[in-house]
Formats: C-alpha cells, sequence, structure tokens
C-alpha cells in the first residue's frame, strides 16, 4: 500500500472523512514517510513549524504570537532566565531542549487565509521537517491546518483559535488546542451582561464571516437569549473589510440597545471606532443607556482602540496584570526580551510550545500517538490560568476564563483592559459531546 492511500485510509472512521476545510486532499511527497513515522528526527535538532498570521487584519497578533515562539525555544533550550519553566508544574524539561536535541524552528506567513496557511504548513513539512506546527491567529486557518496536520501525520498545536468548532465539530486527533473558545466566553460572560445590563435588551450583531465569527454570534446569543435579551439582528462582515460605516448606520434606528462586535484584530479596532464616532455610545434607546460588548478581547486590540473600549466588556483567555507566579515570570521575562508586556495571544502560543516540548520529554519520543498519550488528560498548573486540564475526549484546556473591560483611568498605554471577573473553570465546564464531532484515530506517517 502507498503512503498516500495509507494516509487517506487513517483519515476514515464510521465513514467519515476528516479534513473539514480542505478543498481537496492534500497529497504529501513520500519522502515525509521515509522514517518510522513523519519527519522523525535523526540528528541533533528536531523543527518546530511557527505558522502565523505576519501580513492581514491579524498581523499585530501574529507578531506577538511569533515574539513568544522564539522566547519559548530559548527557554526550551536553556537561554535565558527559563520564563515559565520555573513555574511550570511538570519539571520533564531540564533547559537543554527536548528528549536530547536542540530545538530548531522554521516560520510561515498565513495571511489570515486558509490556502496560504495550508501552503505554508505543508512547505515546513515537506521541505523544512517541522516534525510540529503550531499558530494561527483565525479559527478558519487553525481548522484548515489542523486538518492538514492530521492527513501528514503531525501534531498540530493551535494557536489563538476561539471558535467552538476547532475542538468541536471539527477537531482531531492530532490537534490540540491551549485556548478557550466562544462557549467559554459566553458562560463567563452572561452573568457578567445580566448585572451590567440587566435582562431586559435587544442586541444587534455584528459578525465577521466565517467559522469563528458564527460561533462567538451563536455563544452570546445562547448565552444572552437565555438571560431575555432579545436578538434584534445579526449581520455578517467580511474579515478585512476597514470600513464598517454601512453596517452600522443601520444600527441606529433599528430599535437595538446593545451592539455586540464579534470582531477581532484590526476589524474590532475599526468597527469599534466608527460605532463610538457614530454616536453610539452616547445614544439612549428603549430609556437605557446604549451599549457595545466585545466578546473577544486582547490587550492588542484594546490598544489599538484606545478611548473606545473605556468601559465595554469582553471575555479574554489571559492577562498580563495576572498576579500568579506563572504569569509574573512570563511577563517578566517577555517584558526583557521584548519591552513591553505579552498579549493573550503570545501567551497561549508560548504555553503551546511549553506543553508539546513537555509532552514529548515525558513520553520519551515525538511520535505522535506517544505525545498526544502524554497531552491527553494532562494536569498542570503554573503557566499563568491556574489549574488546568487537556481533556482527552476533546482535545480542548479548561481552566479559568477572564472577563474584562476597558479601563477608564489608565496607567499607561498597556493598561488598558482591567480584569473584572476570574470565571472559575467549573462555571466554563461543559459535556465533551456538546459541540460534536469525533477525534477518530492518530495518524502517525510513516
Amino acid at each position: 500500500m502507498s503512503s498516500n492511500s495509507f494516509n487517506r485510509r487513517s483519515l476514515l472512521k464510521g465513514g467519515v472523512a476528516l479534513g473539514a476545510g480542505l478543498a481537496a486532499p492534500t497529497i504529501f511527497t513520500s519522502s515525509a514517510w521515509a522514517a518510522g513515522y513523519t519527519n522523525e528526527p535523526t540528528g541533533s535538532t528536531v523543527t518546530f513549524g511557527f505558522n502565523v498570521p505576519q501580513t492581514g487584519a491579524y498581523a499585530d497578533e501574529g507578531a506577538d504570537e511569533l515574539r513568544a515562539y522564539e522566547l519559548a525555544v530559548k527557554h526550551i533550550n536553556g537561554e535565558g532566565d527559563g520564563g515559565m519553566l520555573n513555574t511550570f508544574s511538570s519539571k520533564a524539561l531540564q533547559g537543554n531542549g527536548v528528549n536530547g536535541k536542540k530545538v530548531v524552528f522554521v516560520t510561515g506567513d498565513t495571511q489570515t487565509k486558509s490556502d496560504a496557511a495550508r501552503a505554508s504548513a505543508k512547505r515546513m513539512i515537506e521541505k523544512d521537517g517541522a516534525i510540529m506546527i503550531t499558530g494561527g491567529s483565525s479559527s478558519g486557518v487553525a481548522i484548515a491546518v489542523q486538518g492538514l496536520c492530521q492527513e501528514a501525520g503531525v501534531i498540530f498545536m493551535a494557536g489563538l483559535t476561539h471558535s467552538n468548532d476547532t475542538t468541536g465539530k471539527d477537531k482531531r486527533a492530532n490537534g490540540f488546542r491551549h485556548f478557550f473558545n466562544t462557549e467559554m466566553s459566553g458562560a463567563a460572560l452572561g452573568p457578567v451582561l445580566k448585572n451590567a445590563f440587566g435582562t431586559d435588551r435587544v442586541a444587534y450583531h455584528l459578525t465577521a464571516d466565517y467559522t469563528w465569527g458564527w460561533s462567538q454570534e451563536g455563544s452570546i446569543k445562547k448565552y444572552t437569549e437565555a438571560l431575555g435579551w432579545q436578538t434584534e439582528a445579526a449581520v455578517r462582515t467580511p474579515l478585512g473589510a476597514g470600513d464598517f460605516s454601512q453596517y452600522i448606520t443601520p444600527v441606529l434606528n433599528s430599535g437595538a440597545d446593545v451592539l455586540v462586535l464579534n470582531h477581532y484584530g484590526k476589524d474590532m479596532v475599526n468597527s469599534l471606532t466608527q460605532a463610538v464616532q457614530f454616536g453610539l455610545r452616547d445614544k439612549q434607546v428603549n430609556g437605557k443607556d446604549f451599549a457595545i460588548v466585545v466578546p473577544l478581547y486582547s490587550r492588542l486590540m484594546a490598544q489599538g482602540a484606545g478611548e473606545n473600549v473605556k468601559g465595554i466588556f469582553g471575555s479574554t483567555n489571559w492577562h498580563w496584570s495576572l498576579q500568579d507566579e506563572g504569569s509574573k515570570a512570563f511577563v517578566k521575562s517577555f517584558g526583557q526580551e521584548y519591552g513591553f508586556p505579552p498579549s493573550q495571544a503570545a501567551h497561549t502560543t508560548y504555553c503551546q510550545a511549553l506543553l508539546y516540548a513537555d509532552a514529548c520529554q515525558r513520553a520519551g519520543s515525538f511520535k505522535p500517538s506517544d505525545v498526544g498519550a502524554a497531552l491527553e488528560g494532562f494536569e498542570f498548573d503554573g503557566l499563568g490560568n491556574g489549574p488546568t486540564l487537556y481533556r482527552a475526549d476533546d482535545h480542548q484546556c479548561f481552566k479559568d476564563v477572564l472577563v474584562v473591560k476597558g479601563k477608564e483611568n489608565p496607567d499607561s498605554k498597556f493598561d488598558v483592559l482591567e480584569v473584572v471577573e476570574v470565571t472559575p473553570r467549573a462555571q466554563v465546564e461543559y459535556p465533551a459531546d456538546l459541540l460534536g464531532g469525533e477525534l477518530g484515530p492518530y495518524n502517525n506517517g510513516g
């Protein structure tokens, strides 16, 4: 049997082919499977592939992800101050690489486009010998690359991806996500929005027109409508639109008294800035002060939007102001390296690099099924989010979720968000079958 036919068969379970988001099967050359498993390292180094948006609407997030990956490699190899390796509950990594090999890396530009992301991941696997692919700041990209990595027989450690689908209907055995999802954002935000705005509200959604936006819109609807809120409209907007005025103008006379911006990166900066310029934040509708909600925040976005974020609620995976030992160690290390605090994107990608390296070290192997077994059901602490579980059933991390809002009186240009609630992990956990999908078997390539 040829390696390609083996690989296609390994993507089948229950008659359903894996690889959602792939327009057609990606054919890998036989050289990728020349060893016992895909890109089994034989020399003194092992290659990680960092696939991030270096151009496009999410480029700011991608730049911070890449900074964090480079810092993680330094720490894994024993350079620098060690960062969160000093606080990580697992002590498998000793600052001398992984399984006796020094970590090196290659990079790619996803452009926040699925086709470009698949092409750069394929190049890193085939041409550069990457044993693992990680990164991305878009769920559409994450799902596409996760499917490709499943087909290629390498592990995918997802970067910033928030759609339920990544570890829901599109989950794959070879894929793992540290970042939280929209279901968790909705569960954390619901009670806070109720306390802030009451139960009698009319919401208007502007939604990025791809898997993350749809997922975010659905989760916020689920949890706000359960409070008694009504949804007046949900309008899809193209990624990277730039000018959102044509979408904001109809909100003014819609009867809605809440605008939910299911946007991220520069799209959120632009849509929020234009909404404030249109006077929405100063309006009164239905006898209530108009409110704006940004369900997924990052410090980079808040910084870009400036004063427009003041008082606006959202959720985030992590924030540099946290005072646990892991967060303080990471902020100190990142700040010494780059001169400013890290974003949530930087935090999650740094964690993913450490978690992968640690799993390889604990497994004594880079073979995907061995690494996966070391990650499944792994409970850990000291990486900035409190006690965390990598659930075996869906490869989703479960940890506390932060609800934040734009700070009214920031002390610096980086001090733009304040944590208003740390939502306990137990409040955001859900049954593994809630979001659908099936992991299927690991693919080791070979």
